[in-house]
């Protein structure tokens, strides 16, 4: 099999063109062809009024070693690499310790899954519930200011992904394509074909929903058990002279599971499991993350923007944008997690704190489209060390309890107009852009929500935003506070063998763990380590 890269094709092409378009690059006749597969399909923005997708393509054909010859100069000819995943290890028949996945999010579902697949039995433990409850609880906040601290948009089946714009893209290194595993697996529970090929790749909230109860099942159907409101407390940890050994997690409810290998997949809000475990002497470390707001604009405008003449074409959909300004103060400022035609949602799980996300359907056919506006932070800024990981933690919550009170104190978020909050003042009255955050906004002055060196890098990244794309600072453009979950604030560390430094059979992993960013890195980090755990229980 051969693979064609870089063919680019008119946006409106008819099919036939693509079968007749390979032909002419590799100089064959169309009947040499006996089939070919898109393996990707994505489009260059940066010229709109010249828009065109470009394929990468893997070709069968016949005489294809006279045709690689014979294109032997051309970089996008070449031989198609092996994408197909090979498991690496199978359960022994006498298998004597069941691993547990602690967390049931993209992390732990793939780990779960991979570990089912080559007959380990995993025990899954989620704090939260199965995900139609979960999303029953989510609402609660949503529509009645009523907050279930143990099931919300953190916590439950499916993770924080769940209630997300559902990306299925990553810059991670990928050598062994692990995430065309991933993908596959979402398609064979009920997701679009098409994110195996499209370059930006989604599912949407309700989509992911039913594809979560399919992989569930898959897991129970190959002997594994995915038990919910399983909140795990710490671990059972046997001390050695140099390194401890783990032989089993302790539960909220009293209750023990006797383990000498865990999965530690918790998600990058699991605060109280984080403290239980550094309590524990489980070796982790701060890391840098990033804070700021969550930006709305009319969905139109970018794609006026981004697409050109272009914008609307149902082929395209709802464009996207990635932004990054290097601030005076040497403060980066970008954009994160951008949903295209979706809405701004609560996203705490703790009492008295306003979080927030951003969340798409499929269709992505809101008014709005929104993303976090956001800035790094270094454990120099909030007082991180290696005597005290946890700081991060305690900066996150006084963001967000900041953010309640400016709120108004009913899980309302504080929000802002752009042209008031270059200029200094606070809102009083929404322009042409409704924020979507649900349950309501309070307006109000941003300035205090962060602190001032964030304030002042943003007020100076808006204006250039706005330059790459027209219309970005717009003065009705609406921020809504704060964003601080953009990644886990420490790091679990582990080894090469993906083991915690200090605790044998501990698998850190997933985002929780520092180790992963976003749904599709999740599920490729629990492959990996789901590999490590089988390979440690097989002796290999």
């Amino acid at each position: 099999m051969l693979r064609l890269t870089e063919l680019r094709l008119p946006i409106d092409h008819p099919p036939e063109a693509l079968l007749a378009a390979i032909a002419r690059k590799l100089a064959v006749a169309p009947a040499e062809i006996v089939d070919f597969t898109v393996f990707k399909r994505g489009y260059d923005a940066r010229k709109p009024e010249r828009l065109s997708f470009i394929y990468t393509v893997d070709i069968t054909l016949k005489g294809e070693a006279a045709v690689l010859k014979k294109h032997a100069k051309d970089r996008h000819v070449a031989v198609a690499p092996e994408t197909r995943y090979h498991f690496v290890a199978r359960a022994p028949d006498n298998l004597k310790s069941r691993p547990v996945v602690v967390g049931f999010g993209p992390c732990g579902i793939f780990a779960a899954l991979l570990l089912a697949q080559m007959g380990f039995r995993p025990i899954v433990l989620e704090r939260g519930k199965a995900v139609r409850e979960r999303t029953q609880d989510t609402w609660g906040l949503w529509r009645k200011h009523v907050l279930n601290p143990e099931s919300n948009v953190q916590f439950g089946e499916g993770g924080a992904g769940t209630f997300s714009d559902g990306k299925l893209y990553s810059q991670i290194k990928d050598p062994r394509f692990l995430g065309r595993k991933v993908m596959a697996e979402f398609v064979k529970a009920g997701a679009p074909e098409e994110i195996l090929y499209v370059s930006k790749p989604h599912i949407g909230t309700f989509r992911l929903v039913s594809m979560v109860e399919q992989m569930r099942a898959e897991i129970i159907a190959l002997g594994g058990e995915v038990r919910f409101e399983q909140r795990v407390t710490g671990l059972e940890i046997e001390q050695g002279e140099r390194r401890g050994r783990v032989r089993g997690v302790q539960l909220a409810s009293g209750g023990t599971v006797a383990t000498d290998h865990v999965v530690l997949a918790l998600g990058h809000s699991a605060r109280d499991t984080f403290e239980s475990l550094h309590a524990q002497g489980v070796y982790m470390e701060p890391k840098p993350f990033s804070v700021g707001f969550r930006i709305e604009h009319p969905q139109s405008l970018i794609d006026k923007a981004r697409l050109g003449p272009h914008a609307g074409n149902p082929l395209l959909g709802a464009a996207d944008y990635k932004l990054v300004h290097h601030a005076a103060n040497g403060r980066a400022v970008y954009s994160f997690c951008m949903c295209p035609g979706g809405t701004v949602v609560a996203a705490t799980s703790e009492p008295n704190r306003v979080v927030t996300n951003g969340m798409s359907q499929y269709s992505r056919n809101e008014r709005n489209a929104n993303a976090g506006i956001v800035v790094n932070v270094d454990p120099a800024d909030y007082g991180g060390s290696m005597e005290n990981p946890l700081a991060g933690i305690a900066f996150q919550r006084e963001l967000e309890s900041r953010a309640f009170e400016l709120g108004g104190g009913n899980y309302d978020a504080p929000a802002q107009l752009v042209g008031d909050f270059l200029a200094g003042r606070p809102s009083t009255a929404l322009g042409s852009v409704e924020p979507s955050y649900k349950p309501g906004v309070k307006l109000t002055d941003l300035a205090t929500a962060l602190p001032p060196y964030a304030i002042e890098a943003m007020r100076e990244a808006l204006p250039a935003f706005g330059r790459q794309i027209r219309g970005f600072d717009m003065a009705d453009a609406v921020l809504t506070g704060v964003e601080t979950r953009t990644s886990s604030p420490l790091r679990i560390t582990r080894g090469e063998d993906f083991q915690s430094l200090n605790v044998k059979g501990l698998y850190p992993a997933g985002e929780g763990a520092g180790y992963a960013g976003g749904i599709l890195s999740a599920g490729v980090d629990g492959i990996k380590v789901a590999e490590a755990v089988a390979l440690a229980i097989a002796g290999r």
